[in-house]
Formats: C-alpha cells, sequence, structure tokens
C-alpha cells in the first residue's frame, strides 16, 4: 500500500503545526447554509425568468447566452481555484507562513484579473464566432439576440472570477459563509430586473434589460467580499513575480485542473449544442431541469467537499502514516454524511419531480407539460447523483494530495461516454423507438449520469491504492435507500390529492416526504440524523 507523497511541487513548511483535525461538520454546514440561500435565491431567480419568458424563443437566447460566460467563469472561478490554489495557501497558513501566503494570494489575484481581462475584450468582439460553436440551431432574430446578450454579459464575467479567488481566500481561513452567500446578490439583481422591466417591455428588450441587472448583481457579489478579504490579508498588492516555489505549485496545478474543467464544461457545451438542434424550447427546458437537479450536488457534495479540502490540505502537513489513516477517515465519514442528504434527493427525483418542477415553474408562460418535460429530465439526473457527490468529495482528495491528473484522467472518460451517449439517447433511439424528437432531451442528463457512475469508481479505485480503503458500509446504504423508499411511497398519496395545484403540491408533499424520512432515520438511530437534527436545535 502506498503511502501518499506530499512532496509534488511544494515541500511541506517547515515550521508546519497542523490545526486540530475537526470534524468537518460546522464548517460544511456554514457552506450549505450560504449555498441554501443562494441556491434558494437562484430558483426564485428561474421561476421568474420561466414566467416571464417560458420556454419562447427570448428564453432560449437568454439561457444559451448565459453559457458563455458561464463557461469562462467555471474555467477560471471556483473549481480549479479551490484545486490549485486552495491546498497551497491553506498549508502555508497552517505553517504559519502569513507573508508567503499573502504573496501568493497576491500574485494568483493579479494573474486572474490580467488574463480574464484579456478575455472579456477578446470574447465581446469574437461574439458572433462563440454563437456559432454554442448554440448552431440558432437563426435569424433569436441568434442576433443571442450575441447581444453575450457581449452585454461577458464583463460580468471577470468580476465572477475574482469573486472566486476572494472564496478560495475566505475558505482557506474559515469564513464560509459570506463566500457561498454572495451570490444572492447576483440572483437578486436579475429578479429586480425581470420584475422591473417585465410589465412594460416587449420579450427581446425585457432580456437586454435583465442582462445589463445580471452584470451589475457581478460586481455587488465581488464588492461585499472585498472588505472581509482585505482585513484577513492585509498586505495584498499587485504583482506578477512567479518565481515563488509556492506560486509555480499553484500554477502547475493550476494547468491540468484547468483543462479537466475545460472537458466538463466541454461536455455542457455539447449538450447545449444537441438541445439547440431538438425542437424549439427545449434549451430552456435543459436550463430548467439543470438548476434543479445540481441544487442537491451544490448543498451537499459541494459543502461537504469544500469544507474538507481546506482540512484535508492541513492534514497533509502531518505524518506520512498518520495522514493515510486521517484521509481515510475523513473520506468514510464524509461520504456517510454525503449519502444520508443525497439519497433522498435522488429518490425525490424519481418520485416528485413534477411536484419540484410545478412548484419552482409552473405558472405564467410555463405549462404544465413543460412541467412533465422537466419531470423526465429530472429522473436522468437522479440516476448518477449519488455518484456525481461523491466523485466530488474522491476528487477533493486528491486536489488535496497534489494530484491533479488523477482526476483528470477519470473526467476524460466520464465525458467522452456522456457525449456518445447523450447523442444516442438525443437522436437515433427516440427514432428508433418511434418517440417524439422532443424525448431525445431526456437522454441527456441520463447519459450524464451513467457517464458519472463510471468515474466515481474509477477514483475511487485509485484513490484506495493511495490511501487505503474507505467505504460506506453497505447495510447502511440499504437502510437509507429503504428509508427514502418507503418516505416516498408514504407521501404520494398527497402528490395525488393535489395534482392540479402545483404550488400547494410542493409545499404540502416535499416537506411531509423530508420530515418522514428523517423521521424514521431518527427512529432507527442512523448517526447521521441525530447529527443533523442535534445541529439544528443548536442553531435555534
Amino acid at each position: 500500500m502506498k503511502i501518499p507523497r506530499i512532496t509534488m511541487q511544494q515541500k511541506p513548511p517547515k515550521t508546519a503545526q497542523p490545526l486540530p483535525d475537526r470534524s468537518s461538520g460546522r464548517p460544511a454546514m456554514l457552506v450549505a447554509s450560504g449555498i441554501m440561500l443562494s441556491r434558494v435565491a437562484g430558483l426564485v431567480r428561474e421561476r421568474a425568468l420561466a414566467h416571464f419568458l417560458g420556454t419562447l424563443p427570448a428564453a432560449d437566447a437568454f439561457r444559451a447566452a448565459l453559457r458563455i460566460p458561464n463557461f469562462l467563469q467555471n474555467l477560471f472561478g471556483e473549481g480549479v481555484l479551490s484545486a490549485s490554489f486552495i491546498p497551497v495557501y491553506s498549508r502555508l497558513l497552517a505553517g504559519s507562513e502569513e507573508r508567503e501566503a499573502n504573496h501568493v494570494a497576491s500574485v494568483v489575484g493579479s494573474l486572474l484579473a490580467v488574463v480574464t481581462s484579456l478575455l472579456v475584450i477578446l470574447g465581446v468582439f469574437s461574439t458572433p464566432l462563440l454563437i456559432d460553436a454554442i448554440a448552431p440551431g440558432f437563426t435569424g432574430e433569436t441568434r442576433q439576440l443571442t450575441i447581444r446578450l453575450v457581449q452585454i454579459l461577458f464583463p460580468g464575467v471577470g468580476l465572477l472570477v475574482m469573486s472566486a479567488w476572494c472564496l478560495g481566500i475566505l475558505n482557506s481561513h474559515g469564513r464560509f459563509f459570506l463566500s457561498y452567500s454572495a451570490p444572492v446578490l447576483w440572483n437578486l439583481f436579475i429578479i429586480a430586473g425581470l420584475i422591473m422591466f417585465g410589465r412594460t417591455e416587449s420579450l427581446s428588450n425585457l432580456v437586454v434589460s435583465t442582462a445589463w441587472c445580471s452584470v451589475f448583481g457581478s460586481l455587488a457579489q465581488f464588492l461585499v467580499q472585498i472588505p472581509t478579504v482585505l482585513r484577513l490579508t492585509r498586505q495584498l498588492r499587485f504583482s506578477i513575480d512567479t518565481a515563488s516555489p509556492d506560486v509555480r505549485g499553484v500554477l502547475v496545478n493550476f494547468i491540468p485542473v484547468f483543462i479537466s474543467r475545460g472537458i466538463v464544461q466541454f461536455s455542457a457545451y455539447i449538450d447545449n449544442v444537441l438541445a439547440s438542434l431538438l425542437p424549439s424550447g427545449s434549451v430552456a427546458l435543459l436550463n430548467c431541469a439543470q438548476t434543479i437537479g445540481l441544487l442537491p450536488i451544490s448543498l451537499f457534495g459541494m459543502s461537504i467537499s469544500a469544507a474538507e479540502l481546506p482540512a484535508m490540505s492541513r492534514t497533509l502537513a502531518g505524518d506520512g502514516n498518520v495522514v493515510r489513516i486521517q484521509l481515510a477517515e475523513r473520506l468514510t465519514a464524509a461520504m456517510r454524511r454525503m449519502a444520508f442528504l443525497v439519497i433522498p434527493a435522488a429518490t425525490s427525483f424519481f418520485a416528485f419531480g413534477d411536484t419540484l418542477a410545478g412548484l419552482l415553474y409552473q405558472s405564467g408562460r410555463f405549462t404544465r407539460v413543460d412541467t412533465i418535460y422537466v419531470w423526465a429530465l429530472l429522473i436522468g439526473s437522479g440516476i448518477g447523483l449519488v455518484a456525481s457527490t461523491s466523485g466530488r468529495l474522491c476528487s477533493s482528495a486528491f486536489y488535496a494530495l497534489r494530484d491533479t491528473r488523477t482526476p483528470l484522467r477519470w473526467a476524460i472518460v466520464r465525458v467522452v461516454l456522456t457525449i456518445v451517449l447523450g447523442y444516442l439517447s438525443a437522436f437515433p433511439i427516440p427514432k428508433l423507438l418511434h418517440l417524439d424528437p422532443s424525448w431525445g432531451l431526456a437522454g441527456l442528463p441520463a447519459s450524464a449520469g451513467i457517464a458519472g457512475w463510471v468515474e466515481f469508481l474509477l477514483l475511487r479505485h485509485a484513490l484506495r491504492s493511495r490511501i487505503g480503503s474507505f467505504s460506506i458500509p453497505r447495510m447502511l446504504l440499504f437502510r437509507l435507500w429503504s428509508i427514502a423508499l418507503l418516505s416516498a411511497a408514504l407521501t404520494y398519496p398527497l402528490k395525488l390529492l393535489t395534482t392540479g395545484h402545483p404550488v400547494v403540491a410542493g409545499m404540502v408533499v416535499l416537506p411531509c416526504y423530508g420530515m418522514l424520512y428523517l423521521g424514521v432515520a431518527q427512529y432507527l438511530r442512523i448517526p447521521e440524523a441525530g447529527s443533523l437534527l442535534g445541529r439544528l436545535r443548536r442553531h435555534k
């Protein structure tokens, strides 16, 4: 069995004194709370978009326009910085090397500002070419509107990337809530734009005005974090001096993670292209389903993984054998918590996907038929939900080990599978089964789910060879799935009774399902249920 190597690109701090090895429960709760606020605001935003735009061509244009700036944001933003910057920065803080930590933060922030500024300028002028690449199915007025929207949205990209840099600094200092709740402001600006202009403007003018509101929201999201960042760092200054071994370590790790994120974004791009080739409204429906499907990944997968990454990075300053044992224990405990939260979410997608979609979207121009389509997409998302969240945690462990190449390797496998399976399920299979072409859209998230399972199993196998065995007991998994299915079965009659009243159904059925799951888990003395209830009582 191999002991994890922590030398890689950076030697351990000479004066390293790792912080006490505490559970990530409270940090994960802070992350989840911040994400919950931002996601709730995001769901309100999506409902407002669905209400004012429905699945009309203007909705397709606006949602497709958001894809291009978000592509760059995701490439340079939170995921890449979490994998490359936080492990180095956290270890320097743990070793009391604050001066070097500030230098690393200064250089990384300066380089990000320069690179993203250049990309924003280039993006504004090359937008027509980008539209042809990301939405080739758009023509005429829809294409022209999308071009205009992308050019407006691009300046917000740099601000959101710098906001992710702030997140890396805040997380390393244990300030989780602010960084993950800051996106609430971005969502509120978009919602405000829709409400202000939704009654008076034409659809094309409405989405243009909303795009400008999005840019101002990006600025607000960045500015709200700056005071705390400056207070924690104190010695930040503009610098592009990359001579420091620690800075080089960040840059070296940045490259494979950047490529990995690029590959993942390429997969999302392919989904968007395939959706644009399907009947009108497919892009909007896919985005609506993805908003719901990503919610448990953000709330549970991201919160636990984000809280664990700095903790695992600090742990790696210790003795090699202790590192192996502690990492295995941390991963097992984190995966137990994740499974307890994600399994009922996946079950709800299968049983109550239409209830979720109806509660969030069904009003105005968004009809019951659209809700059923979103339910079909959520069933596909539920297939890979457990794998997606667990795979994110395994990737964080590799990043803490300063190994960014292994997650890249298996990300490539996942993306290739997603593209191949997605194409087959979107076009040949519906034709072979004589289905309406619009139902081919449902195969896209299902394909991603199958590929997610392949990636997770490969990541887990590779990680076990580094740190030893870690896993969730099979009996616990069986009990959790049984509790979730039983709770869904007992709640399903309520869904049938409230059919035709989407808001009432969502307000009644979903809370009952969640309380039943938690109550039965507590009755059966599932430890994670008691821990969650204990934290909720302490926060009252």
